[in-house]
């Protein structure tokens, strides 16, 4: 469900896929929980804010349209909004827990 959500959002296609590890085109990689659960003998945690991918998108509105559409449950950290220096971005959570910021190029 990854693969399929970040080829609706962002355009990203498999390159390689191979025993619970896929790449995709930009050079995302995709990795199955359980290979790091057991890599790190830590419990993963969703939504840790701990790190967050970045996209940039021309057309922000369009983009948190289309989120919106193809995504009506998605989890928010903030809806769109535009910082002091006038970039406008969007957080939220892919299905997955991991923070993801798309924000216009500055």
């Amino acid at each position: 469900r990854s693969i399929k959500f970040y080829h609706d959002l962002f355009g990203l296609d498999i390159v390689l896929g191979n025993d619970g590890n896929t790449i995709l085109t930009e050079g995302l990689v995709l990795q199955d929980e359980k290979i790091w659960r057991d890599f790190l003998g830590k419990t993963i945690i969703p939504e840790s804010n701990s790190c967050e991918l970045y996209f940039e998108e021309q057309n922000i509105e369009r983009f948190v349209e289309k989120l919106e559409r193809l995504y009506p449950d998605i989890q928010y950290v903030n809806r769109l909004m535009t910082h002091s220096w006038g970039q406008k971005v969007v957080r939220f959570y892919d299905l997955d827990g991991n923070l993801i910021e798309v924000g216009t190029p500055m």
